[in-house]
């Protein structure tokens, strides 16, 4: 019997780039969700997966984006929050803000989709023990902000380096983007989480066991525009080393993965954007079809579900063997 593994998507917007990359245009809140979300739901639905998508509030607040989201529910898939400003920086929010901020949310998104969010993942993987309270204090199940990597740093210097008009004041409020280094050292298998006063699930985005370096798909395509080969290499041998260390992994997502700069020229900047959308969509086929032949993929709330379940199981068969 395969162990689970959870897959989920990031529903970045176009203007959510925009704003996080500091460029202007961004509050008229271009979309490209008419392009995106259909292009995602007809490839799933050809490999017959079921995932997680978390959507950005804002979105959900617009009437122009309602038709694409309530899409996403009914075609079976998980709902998340994925926060309502879409900003990478939670940690300088005080613990009214989030509330606000989540509950502007939870209020957009059930009304675009007709589903009640119990799962979160941070903008730029943001969390503090105060996200961790107040997702609890809400009822949430679960969260999946956490990304352990050491080379967080890196991607920012990156970042950065493709943002040469950002202001101070904005890259001050972008300092934490991606995560620190000491976030290599965080757990990378799924666990739970005392905050709020209750336990959640803490399912990380996984990254290579031992050596800590990303997964995710859009990393996977940066390296084929290298080479392909190499990729599915990688990739093979990030699955077999979860296998070996016991990891339940959870893959993620994100709208570029569907698309080119055709789509959206103000994102060409972003790796593997001029790669020709048929290449990318054979190369997530590929990723995609060896995840499920060796694990069963679900997506996050049911992931997160036998987490808990599993964690219960454990504390039972010690308490009878005490």
């Amino acid at each position: 019997m395969k162990k689970l593994a959870s897959l989920s998507l990031d529903l970045d917007n176009k203007w959510s780039y925009m704003k996080t990359h500091g460029d202007a245009g961004w509050e008229s809140f271009p979309s490209y969700l008419d392009v995106v979300v259909p292009r995602a739901l007809e490839f799933l639905k050809e490999r017959d997966l079921k995932i997680t998508f978390f959507i950005v509030g804002q979105d959900a607040a617009l009437d122009k984006n309602t038709q694409p989201l309530s899409s996403i529910a009914e075609a079976g898939h998980e709902i998340g929050n994925h926060s309502f400003n879409h900003e990478p920086w939670l940690h300088l929010y005080s613990k009214q803000e989030l509330v606000d901020e989540l509950t502007r949310a939870e209020d957009a998104i059930e009304a675009a989709t007709g589903r009640h969010t119990t799962g979160f993942r941070g903008p730029g993987f943001s969390l503090t023990s105060t996200v961790l309270d107040v997702l609890a204090e809400r009822g949430y199940d679960y969260d999946c902000s956490t990304l352990p990597t050491y080379i967080a740093p890196l991607a920012r210097a990156y970042y950065f380096f493709k943002s040469p008009e950002m202001t101070e004041e904005e890259r001050e409020k972008r300092k934490k983007l991606f995560g620190k280094f000491s976030d290599g050292f965080a757990p990378i298998k799924p666990h739970l989480v005392d905050a709020g006063g209750r336990t959640l699930v803490e399912l990380p985005v996984t990254t290579f066991p031992l050596v800590k370096t990303p997964i995710h798909v859009s990393y996977l395509i940066y390296l084929s525009t290298f080479s392909r080969g190499l990729a599915m290499t990688y990739w093979r041998s990030a699955l077999d080393a979860c296998k070996f260390a016991g990891v339940e992994p959870s893959l993620l997502l994100h709208p570029l993965d569907f698309m080119t700069g055709d789509d959206a020229a103000e994102l060409k900047f972003f790796p593997g954007m001029s790669m020709p959308l048929g290449q990318k969509l054979e190369i997530l086929n590929d990723v995609l079809s060896l995840y499920a032949s060796k694990f069963d993929v679900v997506n996050t709330g049911e992931h997160a579900n036998s987490v808990r379940k599993a964690q219960a199981t454990a504390v039972q068969t010690s308490e009878a063997l005490s």
